[in-house]
């Protein structure tokens, strides 16, 4: 019984599937990176990436309640833990509540300025899964909130938000939109039926267009920032072969097959971690 239940807990907030985290993981290094003129220290680099397991797991614990009447209409869906039963909705809160609290206490050493941010971050958060409700693409509410690692990285390394991380943030928000646009056309004929707002419904027949130009912006802002701060060949290396696998992506999304788009979107674990290379190396 503890077992089974234990089980539903880990398949709420994700843990077989770490992608998500990873994608909320990579641009908060790359903040963290560029923070600390790529010399992290351990405290930092653990606060950071403990942090952001237990927001990205709150956030999943959130999204199924909010989605469990919507969820049961959807194949890929409907076994989920609360829509399936295995766990009551008040649990979910319950669990997205308490690790919400450990990622607060993991950020007590950190200046107060990081603790401010931590409130817009966690509000983001608990409404991106209402959004799809009511704001016709709610993947830029999902880019919000996994760009949030980002200036708290600098407010808590340099306690301050420079400019050009604010590059990086509304860069990163445009490649959110580009991967989850692509995961929005999985289940898009299942939101239609139900109603739901997402960026695949609101580009119509441009959606593969719009997310090539979201890597247009990304791309864009990481070029700029190369630019600014000077950072050495190494970094267009790795910038050029995150090109080649956004045209590896567009040729799955291309298709519009579903396992295809679904494949895009689980690989863009890819071309977040050659862009940390790109400024590691740099």
């Amino acid at each position: 019984m503890i077992r089974t239940k234990i089980a539903a807990y880990l398949s709420l907030i994700r843990f077989d599937k770490p992608v998500g985290t990873l994608l909320v993981l990579w641009p908060t290094l790359w903040g963290l990176w560029l923070a600390t003129d790529r010399h992290p220290s351990f405290l930092y680099f653990s606060i950071f990436v403990i942090g952001t397991f237990l927001m990205r797991s709150a956030g999943c614990a959130i999204n199924d309640y909010a989605d469990r009447g919507f969820d049961l209409h959807v194949e890929r869906t409907k076994e989920r833990p609360v829509t399936s039963g295995r766990i009551k909705p008040w649990e979910a809160l319950a669990v997205a509540g308490v690790l919400a609290a450990l990622a607060f206490l993991l950020i007590t050493p950190l200046n107060t300025y990081t603790k401010l941010l931590s409130v817009p971050a966690l509000f983001v958060a608990i409404i991106y899964p209402f959004s799809k409700r009511f704001f016709s693409i709610p993947q830029a509410v999902l880019g919000v909130a996994f760009s949030f690692g980002i200036p708290m990285s600098f407010a808590a390394v340099q306690n301050e938000i420079p400019g050009y991380s604010w590059v990086l943030f509304f860069a990163n928000i445009a490649w959110a939109i580009a991967y989850d646009t692509a995961y929005a056309m999985v289940d898009k004929n299942d939101d239609l039926k139900l109603g739901m707002k997402t960026s695949a419904i609101t580009f119509g027949r441009y959606e593969v267009l719009a997310i090539m130009l979201c890597y247009l912006l990304l791309f864009s802002g990481f070029a700029y920032l190369a630019i600014r701060l000077n950072f050495s060949s190494a970094f267009w290396v790795f910038w050029s072969l995150g090109l080649v696998l956004v045209a590896h992506y567009y040729r799955l999304v291309k298709t519009r097959d579903r396992a295809k788009c679904f494949q895009a979107f689980k690989q863009n674990n890819w071309l977040g971690a050659c862009l940390f290379i790109a400024i590691a190396v740099s």
